[in-house]
């Protein structure tokens, strides 16, 4: 098993909650048997955690979350 951790940190813990209930609908929408992920909030910091079965399968699913993540912001930041 393969694992990783990505960090988001934003400025406001606002930010930070509808960006993880913008992506947090996914979880479960984009497991698979190679690959499964985590959410979690602190305060402004976003953490997903991705667990893999190979390496192959770990670099899809952390590039999945970024783009995820990445989307989610640009749109919050849009109607802000």
């Amino acid at each position: 098993m393969h694992t990783a951790e990505l960090h988001f940190e934003y400025d406001e813990t606002r930010t930070a909650e509808l960006v993880a209930s913008a992506v947090g609908q996914e979880l479960d929408e984009i497991d698979g048997e190679r690959a499964s992920a985590t959410l979690s909030r602190d305060g402004s910091r976003l953490t997903v955690g991705v667990d893999a079965a190979d390496l192959v399968a770990l670099r899809a699913g952390l590039n999945t979350w970024e783009t995820l993540l990445e989307v989610a912001e640009r749109t919050v930041q849009a109607g802000a």
